[in-house]
């Protein structure tokens, strides 16, 4: 298949897993600043949607990894193993200034902020640094002048 022209495919959310809705909530709207445009409660499950302040049109939504009825317990064990190490999910974001960003976040992080690497040249060709959530997703902030 060969593209004739633009495309009109945007991105409209992307999904994080949580386990602690207050402290989700607390990382994305207080540390990052995004909007909380939505919290769904479904007894003790929160579905929290999120985003960017001037981007209505992109969102991620927050959700408890194992409320899926079609999920068997050793899934349910793995699906929690593998958010405490942090390997699975994450999503890349991107500022005009890094550091400015990485220092932003540090100063009112009330240690919410997990930094796995400060503002760094990566080798092919970027800037970027890396945190992980109260979840363990992994946050990638890079630079995009």
């Amino acid at each position: 298949m060969t593209s004739t022209g633009s495309t009109d495919i945007t991105i409209y959310q992307a999904y994080l897993p949580h386990d602690d809705a207050q402290a989700a909530i607390a990382f994305y709207r207080d540390t990052l600043g995004f909007e909380v445009r939505k919290h769904v409660e479904y007894g003790d499950m929160h579905w929290i949607t999120v985003g960017p302040p001037g981007q209505p049109d992109t969102s991620i939504v927050l959700h408890p990894p194992t409320a899926d009825p079609g999920i068997t317990d050793d899934e349910r064990r793995v699906v929690a193993e593998m958010m405490a190490k942090g390997t699975y999910a994450g999503i890349n974001l991107a500022t005009p200034d890094v550091d400015a960003t990485f220092e932003r976040l540090q100063a009112g992080s009330d240690d919410r902020v997990d930094v796995v690497s400060e503002p760094t040249d990566q080798p092919w060709g970027v800037r970027d640094c890396a945190l992980r959530d109260p979840a363990g997703n992994m946050i990638r902030i890079f630079e995009v002048k």
